[in-house]
């Protein structure tokens, strides 16, 4: 059984410490290795770097392996590109205010992400669970490119036995209304296929990332997965804006965020094989 690689950017402040705790908890269902990355500028900020890592691990408690390493580059291509070396399945990353020397802020957290082909889990300020995460909520609009990301939250929701709860704007064009009904059972067959418990659940349009965020109050979500759609919104709902609000969100849920491929409907991260 290959064994399943997570990331966690740490730039040595409170909120990345609640980022490892996550990516910790679910490395310990998935018997996964937790790398602990931090970026530097120059090469004299090497050894620094390391001791402070080496100081984190040294006091975390788990039974989950976690690998310091130190790369000389920038947060913005090397988080990436250091990941995808690795194979790896998700990258775990703190977001703030302005405070942290990386200064990974929800806009900043965007930039990083689009340089990514693995997915990401942008955290706040809340501890993770034991259990992992129960409840999922999935925003799914008409833009093709969102279900991608249903086998990813799939695959987590089998192994955390967590329930999907897919929501969609409302339409008032008739036809649209009849692609988001598409959408709708196209998820729920896909979910059921894969013993996956779903719900599904139109929310008004106006407001939609805000709509969202209260919906997953609502049913004490513990993840958001959203697709990073930057750079191609013709049809989606969620601008980079409404991106930003979702990861920053004031319930401080975790978001899962997905870049989309082009050319692809479905996108899988492997944790069975």
């Amino acid at each position: 059984m290959k064994t399943k690689n997570f990331i966690v950017p740490h730039d040595f402040t409170l909120v990345s410490n609640i980022a490892l705790g996550h990516a910790l908890a679910a490395a310990a269902h998935l018997n996964a290795i937790v790398f602990l990355l931090h970026v530097v500028g120059k090469s004299k900020d090497i050894r620094k770097a390391e001791v402070m890592l080496q100081d984190i691990i040294s006091q975390t408690e788990t039974v989950v392996k976690i690998l310091p390493f130190v790369r000389i580059g920038n947060i913005f291509k090397d988080i990436g590109e250091f990941a995808a070396e690795h194979h790896a399945e998700l990258i775990f990353m703190g977001t703030h205010g302005t405070h942290g020397w990386q200064r990974i802020t929800g806009m900043n957290a965007l930039k990083v992400i689009t340089h990514s082909s693995v997915p990401f889990v942008v955290v706040q300020e809340k501890t993770a669970k034991e259990t992992g995460y129960s409840d999922i909520v999935v925003p799914l609009d008409l833009n093709k490119e969102t279900k991608q990301k249903l086998a990813i939250v799939a695959n987590i929701a089998r192994y955390f036995k967590s329930k999907v709860h897919v929501v969609t704007p409302e339409e008032s064009d008739e036809f649209l209304k009849h692609r988001v009904k598409g959408n709708i059972l196209f998820a729920e067959k896909y979910f059921a296929e894969r013993d996956v418990v779903v719900t599904a659940k139109i929310l008004p349009r106006a407001g939609f990332d805000k709509e969202v965020v209260k919906h997953a109050v609502n049913v004490d979500a513990d993840l958001i997965a959203i697709m990073n759609l930057n750079k191609n919104n013709l049809f989606g709902v969620l601008t980079a804006t409404h991106e930003e609000y979702i990861i920053t969100n004031d319930a401080q849920i975790p978001a899962l965020i997905v870049n989309p491929i082009e050319g692809v409907n479905t996108l899988s991260v492997d944790f069975n094989g």
